[in-house]
C-alpha cells in the first residue's frame, strides 16, 4: 500500500509539473527577447558556429548574431566557395588563408534585403566569379545559374535548385560527396529556415500570395522529395526578420521540417498561403534599399570617403536637419545625452534597429566615445548607412545642454502601481509580445510606430517605457523626447528585472469583471535533445555533469559513457548538486522523471539544469541505420558500468534509425 501511495504521489508530481511546463513554454516564448541574445561583444563580429566534416569536403558555418545572418565557406582540395557573404569580407579571406584554401567563387542565394552583401568586395579582392540566378537582374557580372546547373569544387559536386517564394530568383544548392546519389546537405538561403519559411512580401511588383504559393509548390514538388536525412543550412537563424518564428538551431533536416515546421503542416495551398500571410509583420524600411544595393552591386568600401566628425554645435538638436544616434549603453544615456538624440546601443541589434528607426538618407551623426564610434561606423556599413561622428565629452565641454533621465527601478514602479499613482506605462514591444505577457494594465505602442502613435499621449504626463531587456524602452526615450515629451524614462532592466524581482505578470486572459489574471513565474529546466547531448559529449567533454537516475540494474545494463548513476532521492536532497560551474544534465529511461526532477531542482538553484528529452530511448535511436549494437555509431558509446558484462542489444522491436535532428 505504501508503495502504491508513493507511486500515486509521484505521478501527481509529474502531472502537475508538466502542466506548468506547458503553461511556461507559452510564457517563455512570449517573453523571449531577440535583443537579449545579442548583447555580448561576440555577437557583433563573425563567429564560426561549427565546421561540418564530410568525406570529400568541409562546411564552415559562420554567424553574425546581431543580424542573425549565417554565411558559409565550402572547402574542398584547397578551393573555397563563399555562400551569402556579409560586407566584412576580411574575415572570409583570413579564414580561407588559415585553411590554406583559395577563394574561387561566391554563391548568392538571392539579393538579400536585411544586410549589404560582400560579393563585390570579394570580387575586387580575389577576382573570383559570382554564381547567381539569371533571374536576379543583377547589374554586375555574374555566372548565371538555373535549375540543374552543376558546379564542381574540388571533390564536391554542387547542383543548384530554383527555390522561389521568398523572392523570385531564390536559389538553393545541393552538395554531394563524390560518387554519392543523395546530397549531404542543402544550402537553402531564405527559402527554408529552421522551423519557418522565407517571408514572401519583399518583392515589388509581385503579390505576397503569389510568392507564398511558389514556396508551397516548390516544397511539394521538389524539396520535400529530398531524402529526409538531408541537412538544411539556412541563411538566417532565430531573430531574423526575413521569416517568422525561426527556431534557435544552426541547421535542420528535411525530415524534421516535414514533421515539425508549423507552416509545412498545412497540406493545401490555400491553408499554407493563409498561414504564411497571417504571420507577416511590417518589413523594416531599410530592407528595400539594401535589396536594391545588392542588386546593383554595393559600392566598394575602399572607395568611400573617410568618416568625418562634426563640431559640437547646438544645431545638432534640430530634428529636421540631424538624426543623432547615441551608441552608449542605456545607463550612460540616461545619465546625460544630447537633446533629441536616440539611444541605439552598440551592445544589441544596432544595425537592425538603425535600419528600422532611422529614415534612409537621414543626416546621421553617431555619438559616443572614440572606440565606440569606430565600431559603430563600421557596423553601419553592413546595412548601407553612412554617418559622421560626435564625441559626447566634446559636447559637454562645449557647454551645450544635456538631458538626463532617472531610470525607474521595478520596486518603485510596483509600489506606485499598488498605490494607484503610477505613471503612464507604455509597452513598446510588438503586440504579440504584449498580449502574451505584460506587467499589468499598460498601453502597447510598438517601437517602430511609437513616433506617430505618441500623439495619443499627453507630452506633459510622466511616461515609463517598458520592454523585455530595456534596450528598446531606452530607445523609446529619445523617440518620445523628439516628440516633445519632458518626463519620460524607462523601466530599469526591463520586464526581465521585474520578473527577477518576483512581481506579478499577466497574460491575455481576463476575469469576467474585466481585470487581469496574475500569472506565477515558474522557473523551468531546459530540455536537451539526444543530438544536442551527443554534440556536447563530443565537443565539450568535462564541462558539464551527467547524472543517470535509472535503477542501478538498468544503469549497469547500459549507460552513456561518463554518466554517474544517482538515486532520485539523493539527487533531490544533496545540495552539492545545486552548485557547479557547468550545467547539470539529468537522464532517465524516457525523459518523464528527469523532467520532473529537473523542474524541482530548477526552483532551488540558478545552476543550468537540463533534462534529456525522450531519455535514453531517444539517445539510443540516434545510432546509424541498421546498427545492432547498444552503442550507436553516430553517438559516443553507451557502455556497461565496470565490471558488469557488455551492454545488451536493443530489442528488434525498436530498431535504430537516424534522427531527424533537434
Amino acid at each position: 500500500m505504501a508503495m502504491k501511495l508513493k507511486t500515486i504521489k509521484l505521478a501527481a508530481v509529474v502531472i502537475v509539473f508538466f502542466f506548468f511546463v506547458l503553461m511556461a513554454e507559452a510564457y517563455s516564448s512570449a517573453i523571449k527577447d531577440s535583443e537579449s541574445a545579442t548583447h555580448g561583444d561576440e555577437a557583433s563580429s563573425y563567429q564560426i558556429v561549427d565546421t561540418y566534416e564530410f568525406p570529400d569536403f568541409k562546411l564552415l558555418q559562420i554567424n553574425l548574431a546581431v543580424l542573425s545572418h549565417y554565411s558559409y565557406m565550402l572547402v574542398s582540395e584547397g578551393d573555397a566557395l563563399i555562400v551569402d557573404p556579409g560586407r566584412d569580407v576580411q574575415f572570409y579571406i583570413d579564414t580561407a588563408n588559415s585553411l590554406k584554401a583559395k577563394i574561387t567563387g561566391i554563391f548568392l542565394t538571392h539579393s538579400h534585403a536585411d544586410f549589404v552583401a560582400g560579393h563585390m568586395e570579394l570580387v575586387s579582392k580575389t577576382g573570383c566569379p559570382v554564381y547567381q540566378s539569371g533571374l536576379s537582374n543583377a547589374e554586375y557580372l555574374i555566372e548565371p545559374i538555373k535549375e540543374g546547373t552543376t558546379l564542381t569544387l574540388g571533390k564536391a559536386k554542387i547542383v543548384f535548385m530554383d527555390t522561389p517564394g521568398h523572392v523570385i530568383d531564390g536559389t538553393s544548392a545541393l552538395v554531394y560527396s563524390e560518387g554519392k546519389t543523395d546530397p549531404e546537405f542543402m544550402l537553402s538561403g531564405d527559402y527554408l529556415f529552421v522551423g519557418s519559411v522565407g517571408r514572401p512580401d519583399l518583392v515589388t511588383g509581385t503579390t505576397s500570395a503569389a510568392l507564398a504559393s511558389a514556396i508551397f509548390d516548390t516544397w511539394v514538388n521538389k524539396v520535400s522529395k529530398l531524402p529526409a536525412s538531408t541537412r538544411v543550412f539556412p541563411a538566417h537563424g532565430a531573430g531574423s526578420l526575413c521569416g517568422a518564428h525561426l527556431r534557435d538551431a544552426p541547421f535542420t533536416t528535411i525530415g524534421e521540417e516535414q514533421a515539425s515546421n508549423p507552416f509545412l503542416q498545412h497540406k493545401t495551398r490555400s491553408a499554407f498561403v493563409t498561414a504564411v500571410l497571417n504571420e507577416l509583420s511590417e518589413p523594416p524600411q531599410y530592407f528595400g534599399h539594401n535589396a536594391a544595393m545588392n542588386r546593383l552591386g554595393p559600392p566598394l568600401l575602399d572607395s568611400a570617403p573617410a568618416p568625418q566628425s562634426v563640431e559640437p554645435d547646438q544645431a545638432l538638436t534640430d530634428i529636421e536637419k540631424f538624426y543623432v544616434i547615441d551608441i552608449r549603453d542605456s545607463k550612460k544615456f540616461a545619465e546625460g545625452h544630447v537633446p533629441n538624440s536616440v539611444n541605439i546601443g552598440l551592445r544589441g541589434r544596432f544595425e537592425t534597429w538603425t535600419g528600422i528607426m532611422v529614415p534612409w538618407g537621414a543626416n546621421v551623426v553617431v555619438c559616443g566615445d572614440e572606440v565606440e564610434i569606430v565600431e559603430a561606423l563600421h557596423r553601419l556599413q553592413r546595412v548601407g548607412y553612412t554617418a559622421r561622428s560626435l564625441q559626447f565629452e566634446a559636447w559637454k565641454k562645449a557647454g551645450n545642454p544635456v538631458l538626463s533621465n532617472t531610470l525607474m527601478p521595478p520596486e518603485e514602479l510596483y509600489a506606485a502601481m499598488e498605490a494607484g499613482s503610477q505613471p503612464i506605462i507604455v509597452d513598446v514591444r510588438l503586440p504579440s509580445e504584449w498580449m502574451g505577457l505584460r506587467i499589468g494594465t499598460v498601453l502597447n505602442l510598438p517601437l517602430n510606430k511609437l513616433a506617430e502613435l505618441s500623439a495619443k499621449l499627453n507630452p506633459e504626463d510622466q511616461v515609463v517605457a517598458v520592454c523585455n531587456s530595456a534596450y528598446r524602452s531606452t530607445l523609446a526615450i529619445g523617440i518620445l523626447e523628439r516628440k516633445g515629451f519632458t518626463r519620460v524614462t524607462s523601466l530599469d532592466g526591463g520586464s526581465q528585472a521585474w520578473i527577477d524581482a518576483g512581481y506579478p505578470v499577466y497574460g491575455a486572459e481576463k476575469k469576467s469583471g474585466g481585470g487581469l489574471i496574475a500569472q506565477k513565474v515558474v522557473l523551468l529546466p531546459e530540455r536537451i535533445c539526444a543530438n544536442e547531448l551527443n554534440r556536447m559529449l563530443l565537443d565539450l567533454p568535462g564541462t558539464f555533469e551527467l547524472v543517470d537516475i535509472r535503477p542501478p540494474a538498468m544503469f549497469h545494463d547500459y549507460n552513456i559513457e561518463g554518466s554517474v548513476n544517482t538515486d532520485i532521492s539523493e539527487l533531490m536532497s544533496n545540495p552539492a548538486y545545486l552548485a557547479g560551474a557547468g550545467p547539470l544534465v539529468i537522464v532517465d529511461r524516457d525523459g518523464s522523471l528527469a523532467m520532473a526532477v529537473a523542474g524541482i531542482l530548477s526552483q532551488k538553484t540558478k545552476r543550468n539544469i537540463k533534462a534529456l528529452y525522450g531519455g535514453l530511448e531517444a539517445y539510443w535511436n540516434i545510432g546509424a541505420e541498421g546498427a545492432s549494437s547498444a552503442a550507436p555509431a553516430a553517438a559516443p558509446p553507451m557502455t556497461p558500468a565496470s565490471p558488469q558484462p557488455q551492454p545488451k542489444s536493443k530489442p528488434a522491436a525498436q530498431p535504430n534509425k537516424k534522427s531527424a535532428g533537434c
